[in-house]
Parts: C-alpha cells; sequence; structure tokens
C-alpha cells in the first residue's frame, strides 16, 4: 500500500478546456482566466479576486500593493518565524523587511500575544499565516492591526476551505493570498490568488501583475485586466499595452492553468468533504497517541483540510525514526516547516532558542496527506503503522 503525501486532480472538463485553448492557440492569460477568478470569488464570498503565477506571487503583490497607499521600502512586516518560507521571502521581494514572532504551540500559528511588543514606527503590516489550514485568531490580529493603523495581509496558502467565525480564511484582512501548488486543495498545478473586496487594491494588483501596466479603460476594466486591449492614450505614448505608471511583476495565470483550476473548481465541494473527513478521522485517531500532539478544531471555527500535522513530544525517539517507520511502509511524510529566522542559514541576525515554540516544531515536527484519493481503508492503515512504532517505546 503505497500513500503519497499529495494529490493531483485534473477533471475531464479541464482535459476538454486544455484542448480547446491549445487550439485556439490563445494560452496567456484571458478568459477562462477570469472565468476561474469568478468561481473562487464566488465559492469564497469575496469581491474582487486576482489569479497570478504562484502563491508566492500573491504574497509579493498583496505587499507590493501596499507602496500605492504610501508604504515606503524598508517599512517592517510582522510574520510568525514558524511559516513556509515563501513568506518571509514574499516581504522582501516587496521592499520590506520581515519582522519575527513566535508562534502559539496550540495553533501552529502567531502568538496575537507577542505582536504589539514588535510593533515600531516602522511597522506596516502584519501578515499571519492559517497554517496547515487552522485560522489564525483573526479577532485579536484585526483589533491590533486598527489600533496601530496596519494593513493585514493573510496568507491563506493553505487554507483553502478554511472559516473563522463565519468568515472564510483570506478574505478578512485587507488582502489574502492562496497557493494553487499542486499539493494543496485547489490547484492549477502552479498558481496563486489573491483575495481582496478592496476595489482600489484590484486594480493595483492587475497592474501589478503585468509589469505595471496602466490602461484603465472600459474593456479592460470589464475583462479584468486582460492585455489584448487596443484603446490608445490621445498622447505620445501610443498603445496602452505599452504604457507602464508603476514598478511590476510578471507573474499573470495562464490559460492552461486556469482550464485546470476551473475544473477544480467544479469538484471544489466533494474535495473538500473528503478531506473534512480524512483530517477528522486522523485526529480523532491520534488524541489515543499521548507521545504527540496535533492542533484541535475549536467550535468557532473549520480547519481547512491541507494536512495533518503532528509533534512529537517524547524523549525515547525522534520525529526521523518516525517518518523513516513510515516511509518503509509506504506513507509518504513531510517534516514541519522550521523556525525560519534561527533554522534556516538564509536569514541571519537571530540565535536559536529566541523563537523556541516554532523551533520544537523544527525540530519535532512532521505531517502526512488527508488528501481526496485517501479512503478510511488507506488511514486505518497509516494510524496503525504510527500504533505500531509507539508500541516499541
Amino acid at each position: 500500500m503505497k500513500l503519497p503525501f499529495g494529490t493531483f486532480t485534473i477533471t475531464e472538463k479541464s482535459k476538454e478546456l486544455i484542448q480547446k485553448i491549445l487550439e485556439s492557440k490563445y494560452v496567456t492569460c484571458g478568459k477562462y482566466v477570469k472565468k476561474f477568478e469568478d468561481m473562487f470569488a464566488e465559492k469564497h464570498k469575496v469581491r474582487n479576486v486576482v489569479a497570478v503565477s504562484s502563491g508566492t506571487a500573491a504574497d509579493v503583490l498583496g505587499l507590493a500593493a501596499l507602496h500605492s497607499t504610501g508604504a515606503k521600502r524598508g517599512m517592517e512586516v510582522i510574520i510568525p518565524a514558524l511559516t513556509f518560507i515563501a513568506t518571509a521571502n514574499a516581504v522582501m521581494h516587496a521592499g520590506f523587511k520581515p519582522v519575527f514572532v513566535d508562534i502559539d504551540p496550540k495553533t501552529f500559528n502567531i502568538d496575537p500575544k507577542k505582536i504589539e511588543e514588535k510593533i515600531t514606527d516602522k511597522t506596516l503590516a502584519i501578515m499571519p499565516v492559517h497554517l496547515m489550514g487552522k485560522p489564525c485568531d483573526m479577532n485579536s490580529i484585526m483589533r491590533i492591526a486598527k489600533s496601530h493603523n496596519l494593513a493585514v495581509v493573510e496568507d491563506a496558502a493553505e487554507a483553502h476551505g478554511a472559516v473563522y467565525r463565519g468568515q472564510p480564511a483570506g478574505t478578512i484582512g485587507d488582502m489574502g493570498a492562496f497557493s494553487l501548488y499542486v499539493a494543496h486543495i485547489i490547484t492549477t498545478a502552479e498558481g496563486g490568488i489573491i483575495t481582496t473586496n478592496n476595489d482600489h487594491y484590484d486594480e493595483i494588483l492587475r497592474s501589478l501583475r503585468s509589469h505595471g501596466r496602466a490602461c484603465k479603460c472600459k474593456t479592460c476594466i470589464l475583462n479584468k485586466g486582460e492585455s489584448y486591449c487596443k484603446k490608445r492614450f490621445s498622447n505620445s505614448y501610443g498603445d496602452s499595452r505599452f504604457y507602464f505608471e508603476r514598478i511590476g511583476y510578471s507573474c499573470k495565470m495562464n490559460e492552461l492553468e486556469a482550464a485546470i483550476g476551473i475544473g477544480a473548481m467544479q469538484e471544489y465541494d466533494e474535495i473538500l468533504k473528503i478531506r473534512r473527513r480524512n483530517l477528522k478521522y486522523l485526529m480523532k485517531a491520534f488524541r489515543e497517541f499521548p507521545e504527540i500532539y496535533t492542533f484541535e478544531e475549536e467550535n468557532y471555527e473549520t480547519i481547512g483540510p491541507h494536512a495533518f500535522p503532528f509533534v512529537v513530544k517524547s524523549d525515547k525517539f525522534t520525529r526521523d525514526q518516525l517518518a523513516n517507520h513510515l516511509e518503509k511502509n509506504q506513507i509518504q511524510t513531510r517534516t514541519f516547516f522550521a523556525s525560519i529566522p534561527t533554522q534556516y542559514s538564509a536569514y541571519s541576525g537571530y540565535e536559536l532558542g529566541d523563537f523556541p515554540h516554532s523551533e520544537n516544531i523544527g525540530r519535532n515536527g512532521l505531517h502526512i496527506g488527508v488528501h481526496q484519493d485517501l479512503t478510511l481503508k488507506h488511514l486505518d492503515y497509516m494510524i496503525q503503522t504510527t500504533k505500531e512504532f509507539l508500541e516499541k517505546f
């Protein structure tokens, strides 16, 4: 029995659209990207959605859009120490400085009680990460942001289907950034999504994803920034497609990726249902293992079923020993992320021990898949294989 960490759903509808797009010979950002954006917006009950080339690009553009409201290079963005490194890298790529905060070990998310002590006169924004689909304490974060006049850009990369007090994760702050990478719940193979209820940010984001194009004519607005507009400026600059009013990026989603996403969105509810069942099943079973702990789902939230994370708390065996046992029995694992400022050489200026809860998970955290191709039989095998290992100790 071989159980991979993730899976990749390509529906028959997606295959039909891909063939149609290839025959049309128009594969860059166009009407199918817009259709995918509209489907994602409707499902997440958000006004505007901008599709880009990756979840990292979504993070970068969400932060870079703040330049339009007066942000200056070198300002600070508060992020959790424990997250995928793309969060910190995105802050740097947007021209800002990441300021790290340790996590709450019960949630694996940024600890709101430790945020205010990191706020300075240079602080621009907070970027909470809904890690492994577990919603952050957004009430506390939004209250802090409001009191200090800070923007909030949610990193919802892994939080498809996550809900916090009735609101979908990624729609609570000023903007939200989702990943559509192949291992995630809704995928376009590669890709990302930025959500916002702010029309000004929507306009800026569409400009930023296409080199900073300036055109705001009716055709471009109706088509959400597609690049085939033929309107010309009345001055010497000529074709509006080649007039730029800000420093932008090149990170549009293409039509082939959108076709995969459209098919996945049509299966969204069923995919989410199966993954939710699988996550809850493993959470319940692993509560019987005192050598391991994981997060819990509170009554005011729904965890987005990205994967099943757990942390080894026994001194009788290591995380790597458990992972090797699972891998030997064909259960693919992934180590948890680590403390970016103290456990990755990419970032320096910090000392081991500065972020103890993040570092503990970096040493002892693991996660396994809960994807839609896994049956209860597969899950029982995962549970039994883990139990057999633990019984040795």
